[in-house]
Order: structure tokens, then C-alpha cells, then sequence
């Protein structure tokens, strides 16, 4: 009898949206289901798959925009490309895969340095020809944008745990940037009201961010319809 395929479920979202404390929740609880779960983060922070996004995201090579969305989107897509074959085979073995950003990211952070619709189309053509047919990587069967104003999502990410690779900055040149985050929100929700594998979180209530709890009842609404 031929084993059934895992499911593919995708958390994204500007920095600071609460990404990787939704992707714990989500985690404990299909556990406390009975189900058999793999996490995944991306990017890959110390693998060498990941190199070339540290030192983008540390600004060596020039600030977001003078790298631009098509190298800076190759960065992350060799990162997950090194992956591939890992998620393939925890879905092979009928795992749910949780992953932490995905092509998702690059749409909305990539995305967001473009500020004409019909240049994002053909960049989101190119983008999806370059991860999912070139570097055939797998395709999520649900992604979740997680809403947060970028102004709030700001400060939110300004206090994690600064990462190794950025030495003796205080954030990577996508966290500092206001601006860039704005740009990156205005896309995530763009996509994620016209492609229909993406859906909508909105952490967000009169103005305020909602509980972690909150947020995760309404991922949790989302993904359970799936199981």
C-alpha cells in the first residue's frame, strides 16, 4: 500500500509578525493531535547554503536595493534548494512539514522593491519558474501570511535575540529598514488576496496586535481544515 503524501504547510510574513512563535504553537499542537511533524527554517543561518543571504542581509554587498529583487532572490533560493530533498522526504514518509519563510518571502520582501504591479507580475513569473522549475522545489499546499502593521512588526523584531551573523550590527539591512518593511506588508497582503494557495492572517484588532493565543486559534481554523 502506497504511503500516503505529508502535508506542506508554509508561516511567512514581515520580520517581527510573529513567525516563529506561531510556527511553535502550530507545531506543539499538531502534535498533541497525534500527528508527525518536521520544522524547517529558513534561511538556514550557519549552513554554507545560507552564506551569500548572511552577507546580503549583513549589507556587503550594498544596501536592498542596489542588490535588487532577482540576485537577492537567488540568494535565498539556493538556501532552500539545499533543502529540497529533506522536505521531499519527510513528505514522502507522510510528515507535515512546518516551514518557517519560503518562496513566500522572496515575493513579499523581493516583491516590495518594485513598485509598479506590472513589473511584480513579471518578477513573480520569473520567481516561480527559478524555485519551483529550475530548483523543482516542493510546492506548499497552504501559506500563511502573518498581518502585523510594519511600524509594530518593527520593534517586535528589533528586540530578538540578535543574530551571530551580523557581528556587532543591531539588525539586518530588511529590519532597519521601515520603509522596506511597509513595502513588503503592502505585498504580502497583495499576494495573498490574489493567489489562492496564500491566506491572510491578521494579527492585528482595532489597532492592536493580538495575543499569541488569538493568532494561533485562527492558524489553527485554517490548517485543521486540512487534516
Amino acid at each position: 500500500m502506497k504511503k500516503k503524501r505529508g502535508l506542506f504547510i508554509v508561516i511567512d510574513g514581515i520580520d517581527g509578525s510573529g513567525k516563529a512563535t506561531q510556527t511553535k504553537l502550530l507545531i506543539k499542537r499538531l502534535k498533541e493531535e497525534g500527528q508527525r511533524v518536521a520544522e524547517i527554517d529558513f534561511p538556514q543561518y550557519g549552513q554554507k547554503s545560507a552564506a551569500l543571504v548572511e552577507e546580503y542581509l549583513n549589507g556587503e554587498f550594498g544596501t536592498a536595493e542596489e542588490v535588487g529583487p532577482y540576485r537577492a532572490s537567488i540568494f535565498f533560493a539556493c538556501d532552500r534548494y539545499a533543502a529540497r530533498d529533506r522536505i521531499k522526504k519527510h513528505l514522502n514518509d507522510g510528515k507535515i512539514v512546518i516551514a518557517n519563510r519560503y518562496t513566500a518571502a522572496n515575493m513579499g520582501h523581493q516583491g516590495g522593491k518594485l513598485g509598479k504591479s506590472s513589473e511584480r507580475k513579471k518578477y513573480f513569473r520569473w520567481l516561480h519558474d527559478l524555485e519551483y522549475k529550475i530548483f523543482e522545489i516542493p510546492k506548499p499546499d497552504i501559506n500563511l501570511i502573518l498581518h502585523v502593521e510594519a511600524s509594530i512588526a518593527q520593534k517586535l523584531a528589533l528586540q530578538k535575540r540578535k543574530k551571530i551573523y551580523l557581528k556587532k550590527k543591531r539588525a539586518d539591512i530588511h529590519e532597519r529598514d521601515l520603509k522596506h518593511l511597509k513595502d513588503a506588508e503592502k505585498v504580502f497582503i497583495e499576494i495573498a488576496r490574489t493567489l489562492p494557495h496564500i491566506s491572510l492572517i491578521e494579527c492585528m484588532k482595532n489597532g492592536s496586535l493580538m495575543s499569541r493565543e488569538g493568532v494561533s486559534g485562527l492558524v489553527w481554523n485554517k490548517i485543521s481544515r486540512l487534516l
